[in-house]
């Protein structure tokens, strides 16, 4: 990154209150990209979810988890708009920046921690996810040409997350360019997959007219002991009903895990940026509201019950077999659904790496971590130790989960739905605390003697707390491997600190992190007040954006 901090005649532009005007130049700002693409490439995170979360919701509520799908990917956008707020506060609206700005150090530590056990499992789980998909195929082919070929799918599946972990490991190491030309090609060819899958499910419904999924009423829900975990045989009197829906929506969360994607790509949105961020926004509800859902209903009313149990980890490919049409057409259909499938959930493995990198990479910028993690590759230029530990940490999760993707899924559904709930009240804590205008709020806002009362905030805040509480209950094992991995990482990140800070003595950290974005109509010299003896301002620059110092930058 280049900046320019102007002498004596830009300091007479500055704002009045000491804080200088500073235009900062880096690829983030200057290379933008318009909002099909940032929707593709959060879509290439999101949408993978498509490929696991109906079958391992229904694995433990039963044939009601299509409308719990459902629920949760129509309360996805109100979460989406708790990311559209701190993104049009924030140049970096992630979970860690607003955190910690609204609760401190040591929250922002914890939530960074479970943000890190959810981008840890999204590689392993995609990885697993796709190998499921690639051995089903390949099992299904077999039976048909008949040849006494049976792969294991959970080893098959864990083998092929490994090999795909190692490469996007090198991929990430030599720093080989990311492009969104590339997301967007392949949710153009997810695009057509999904359009045939839907056309021809509702041509096999219409023709054999099934029933839709039972009602989400509590009666209707299997809650076993796998899906009540240690709430199982507790009476609840008259919070019995609502502690089901919880449940259910529990179970259900990973449909809209990839959210944090959307404050990643808000710093690449092309002017007018919030615009732009709502249009993002809005493309990817529609796009995951379709394809995650109707997969999760048609499941239920075409696979038979008997089959689709054997299909919960492969809901599409058994969606794809057992499709109205001749054999040869649905395996020829089913390859297609997983070459689609493994692209989309690669690109997800690659997604965590490439997230993790930016996340662990933030947190040292901001003295948590030493620098000694970011020390380049002598070659390649990248930060590869943190590349190299993230890597690690996912095949190791791999090999313990030995390829089991419901595994996987109750120890993803920890990270995910706290580094919501932390981000909400973080959000909501922020209302108060910098109370100033802002450019986007959620909505449902009212005022009662000149105190303002967040309703849609709090209500979706308290929604998220709501599951994430019964999680810690009804998911033991993501409840104690989560808890660990977060208190270790939180420790890990605190003594680090200490450390980073005692080596630099007296000497105060700045963090990298300063900014705010405030818009102007021209970027023009006499704005700017530079002349051509401090700051060569040329014609070429178009952007229409002032990055503006909120505090003095030495």
């Amino acid at each position: 990154m280049s900046s320019s901090t102007p002498i004596s005649p830009a300091a007479r532009g500055s704002r009045g209150n000491g804080v200088p005007r500073v235009l900062v130049a880096t690829t983030a700002l200057l290379s933008f990209i318009s909002f099909w693409r940032a929707a593709a490439i959060v879509l290439n995170d999101l949408a993978s979810s498509a490929y696991y979360a109906g079958g391992e919701a229904e694995g433990y509520i039963g044939k009601a988890a299509p409308w719990f799908i459902l629920g949760i990917m129509l309360f996805s956008y109100a979460v989406r708009a708790i990311y559209v707020e701190s993104c049009s506060m924030f140049v970096r609206g992630g979970v860690y920046r607003v955190v910690k700005e609204a609760m401190g150090g040591t929250l922002a530590k914890f939530s960074v921690s479970a943000l890190m056990f959810d981008y840890i499992l999204t590689g392993p789980i995609s990885g697993v996810s796709a190998g499921q998909y690639i051995v089903g195929l390949i099992n299904e082919t077999a039976d048909y040409i008949h040849l006494a070929i049976h792969v294991s799918p959970n080893f098959g599946a864990a083998l092929f997350a490994i090999l795909c972990t190692i490469y996007f490991w090198w991929y990430n190491v030599k720093g080989v360019h990311e492009s969104s030309q590339k997301a967007m090609r392949i949710m153009q060819v997810t695009t057509v997959m999904v359009v045939i899958l839907i056309g021809w499910c509702i041509y096999t419904v219409v023709l054999r007219h099934p029933a839709l999924p039972p009602f989400p009423h509590p009666k209707n829900l299997k809650l076993e002991p796998n899906a009540m975990g240690w709430l199982y045989g507790i009476h609840f009197a008259h919070f019995a009903g609502l502690i089901a829906i919880f449940v259910g929506l529990g179970h259900s969360v990973l449909a809209m895990s990839g959210e944090e994607s959307l404050a990643q790509v808000y710093r690449e949105i092309e002017h007018p940026k919030l615009p732009n961020l709502k249009k993002t926004g809005l493309v990817i509800f529609i796009y995951s509201l379709v394809f995650t859902s109707l997969v999760s209903f048609f499941a239920v009313m075409i696979i038979p019950d008997v089959e689709r149990q054997n299909f919960l980890e492969n809901l599409i490919g058994g969606l794809a077999m057992n499709l109205q049409g001749p054999f040869l057409l649905r395996l020829i259909f089913h390859a297609f659904v997983v070459v689609v499938g493994t692209l989309i959930l690669a690109g997800a493995v690659n997604t965590a790496i490439v997230g993790s990198n930016g996340v662990l990479n933030r947190v040292s910028e901001d003295g948590v971590l030493s620098s000694w993690f970011r020390e380049p590759h002598r070659r390649y230029g990248t930060s590869y130790r943190i590349i190299n530990i993230i890597a690690g940490l996912q095949i190791l999760t791999i090999i313990i989960s030995r390829g089991d993707v419901t595994f996987l899924a109750n120890l993803y559904a920890f990270g995910v739905i706290w580094s919501f709930a932390m981000k909400g009240l973080a959000v909501l804590v922020l209302r108060y605390t910098h109370p100033g205008d802002r450019e986007y709020r959620v909505p449902l806002n009212f005022r009662i003697f000149g105190v303002e009362i967040p309703l849609g905030l709090s209500l979706i805040t308290l929604v998220l707390l709501g599951i994430a509480v019964v999680n810690l209950f009804t998911k033991p094992d993501a409840t104690i491997a989560g808890g660990i991995f977060s208190v270790f990482l939180f420790i890990v990140f605190t003594l680090s600190e200490r450390v980073t800070h005692r080596g630099r003595g007296v000497v105060h950290h700045v963090e990298m992190d300063q900014f705010h974005l405030a818009q102007s109509g021209e970027l023009t010299r006499n704005r700017l007040a530079c002349v051509p003896a401090t700051f060569s301002c040329r014609s070429a620059i178009s952007t229409r954006s002032i990055i503006w110092g909120i505090r003095s930058i030495a």
